[in-house]
């Protein structure tokens, strides 16, 4: 359920409203939007009727909320989610581009990606230190040795870290270099990975699975935003159908779907969206039209030599365009992406 308090309630007022929840069962979680203060809540409960609340001091409304997913839906904060990091704004009208490698390699090499990124305009680094690979034989990462390399890259360029989290021993020890926990497409129904996100106080990006459909996407943000930590950026990177012409289906239409039923702001992977460097450009273009609020890519200096994922890594030339055309198309939706320096 959803109590939405009048403007300028008092704190005595909304207090009440939450101790009535709480004696019912649910548990409550406070959102404060631009003039009201918003109660969610989440609970077994369904007997209620919400002209009960209604009816209480400095409430102006109550909602029952049908969608199994409470926390993630639109009506929990319809103004929309920002999420902050170090000054850049995930889900505003800054469309936010994350590049990097598939993996850390060494240190020359993340350096290198560093500075293609942000010298277009990117405004955050994206590798991986630890990586889920399909085969055991497979380039499997250089662990905290290369989120060091990272961090290290990424503040002389002055660009934000995401990397990929991979089980829950890790977090800890991860926090100290990532600014973005990233949760692979692998992972986005490990509950208890899930639970335990929702624990930490940085922001999570959280993969489409590749069979997971939007409903299900959305209640795995849920379990991370039951645990209090509402700093959730979702991503499309696309899902597995019966077309073999690319690596994944990128499904554009569940950026606008999920603008619809959620708060939270949605990035595209096009790179795993697709598996080909060709086909990139294109998708990019199609996401930031679509009203994605980022976009995630590989990108390397030279990536028919990448370690892992070359395939669908873009050239430095290749992310440069890029840049430039989903800038144009930011432009045309009123949005804009930091100029190239």
């Amino acid at each position: 359920m959803l109590v939405v308090m009048q403007e300028g309630a008092a704190e005595t007022q909304i207090q009440q409203v939450i101790d009535r929840l709480v004696v019912m069962g649910f548990t409550v979680h406070r959102s404060t939007g631009s003039t009201h203060t918003l109660l969610g809540g989440v609970g077994p409960v369904d007997d209620f009727e919400p002209g009960d609340f209604e009816v209480m001091s400095g409430v102006k409304e109550c909602h029952r909320i049908v969608s199994p997913y409470k926390l993630a839906n639109k009506s929990f904060r319809p103004q929309g989610t920002i999420v902050e990091v170090k000054g850049v704004r995930i889900g505003g009208p800054e469309v936010i581009v994350i590049g990097g490698p598939c993996s850390v390699e060494n240190s020359d090499n993340i350096e290198a990606c560093a500075e293609i990124v942000a010298k277009a305009g990117g405004r955050g680094l994206r590798g991986g230190a630890f990586k889920p690979r399909t085969s055991p034989y497979s380039f499997q990462g250089l662990g905290e040795e290369g989120l060091k390399m990272m961090r290290r890259a990424a503040e002389r360029h002055n660009l934000i870290v995401v990397s990929e989290v991979m089980d829950r021993s890790q977090i800890s020890m991860m926090a100290e270099y990532v600014d973005v926990f990233q949760l692979g497409a692998r992972n986005m129904q490990n509950y208890n990975l899930l639970r335990e996100l929702g624990n930490v106080r940085k922001p999570v990006l959280l993969k489409r699975g590749i069979a997971g459909t939007i409903e299900e996407l959305l209640l795995s943000a849920e379990y991370i935003m039951s645990g209090g930590n509402y700093d959730v950026i979702l991503c499309e990177r696309g899902i597995r159908t019966y077309e073999t012409a690319t690596r994944n289906t990128m499904d554009i239409s569940a950026i606008p779907v999920v603008k619809a039923l959620s708060h939270l702001p949605i990035m595209a992977d096009p790179s795993h969206g697709t598996g080909r460097r060709d086909k990139v450009l294109p998708m990019a273009r199609a996401a930031v039209a679509a009203g994605a609020d980022g976009v995630l890519v590989e990108v390397h200096p030279d990536p028919d030599h990448a370690l892992s994922d070359g395939a669908q890594t873009l050239k430095p030339e290749q992310y440069a365009t890029m840049m430039d055309q989903i800038r144009a198309i930011a432009i045309a939706v009123d949005r804009f992406i930091q100029p190239a320096k």
